[in-house]
């Protein structure tokens, strides 16, 4: 169980976020919910996590920008006064899926924000907090989690500025482990494969047909539970001895065999 710990979840709302939430919820973890969207278009998500038992706080913001992020932490030290998990997962996919050949400085700026400079400055604020409260409290426990995806090894000409977003953090992942060792809170990366989400609702007949053909080991499309269920593993302290490391939530597509 996970009892009195406090996550944060950036795009905890929907997809894969939001099986994340619903895990933790399960393990007794109270929940902090970042998205974009106004809070009555969330309702039903957050009544379903609450439904589990957990105690639930909607932070409205954009992790591209300072001063959301900054509102974001604010409300949950406001809420809860305490943080002892934070999931970046909030990540959009390259806007119009553009060639590499016709991709907009608009669009790159737009998707490097949100994918990679929202999580590391995000990342700087909480580890920050984290180590404050490591300070005064030896029992303290923490970790934090950076959700990557199988774009950051495998190209996709029409996403470049996700592919490398994607890249970055599993660097990201290694930085922030190696910072955060002395005090003893590890920090992760999830490597999700083909996920049934939002993001990939638009795709949905090419991955059916390339899962058939065998593009996964497992013939089928990974669920935001799967992810869920592995986040949870890592937040309960069930892989322990393994900061930095990479869970491929990938149905085995990153295997290569002859």
């Amino acid at each position: 169980m996970t009892a009195e710990k406090v996550a944060l979840i950036t795009g905890g709302s929907r997809g894969i976020g939001l099986g994340i939430a619903r895990w933790l919820a399960r393990d007794g973890c109270d929940l902090a919910i970042n998205g974009v969207r106004d809070e009555r278009e969330v309702t039903a998500a957050l009544d379903t996590l609450s439904d589990l038992g957990a105690t639930v706080v909607y932070c409205r913001g954009d992790v591209s920008r300072r001063e959301d992020r900054d509102a974001i932490v604010q409300k949950v030290r406001d809420t809860f006064g305490r943080l002892n998990v934070l999931v970046n997962n909030a990540g959009i996919t390259s806007p119009g899926r553009k060639d590499i050949l016709e991709a907009t400085e608009e669009g790159f700026d737009r998707v490097m924000g949100v994918n990679l400079k929202g999580p590391f400055f995000l990342t700087q604020a909480v580890a920050n907090w984290m180590i404050e409260q490591r300070r005064q409290n030896g029992n303290f426990t923490g970790c934090i989690i950076n959700i990557s995806s199988i774009s950051r090894e495998f190209v996709s000409i029409n996403r470049g500025d996700y592919c490398l977003t994607k890249a970055a953090a599993g660097m990201a992942t290694r930085l922030w482990a190696v910072r955060m060792a002395e005090f003893d809170i590890p920090v992760y990366e999830i490597q999700p494969g083909i996920i049934e989400s939002d993001m990939t609702a638009g795709v949905k007949e090419k991955y059916d047909r390339l899962i058939a053909e065998g593009l996964t080991l497992e013939r089928r499309w990974g669920t935001p539970d799967d992810v869920g269920r592995a986040a949870a593993i890592l937040v309960r302290g069930d892989l322990p001895y393994a900061t930095g490391q990479v869970l491929k939530i990938d149905g085995g597509m990153t295997i290569r065999a002859l």
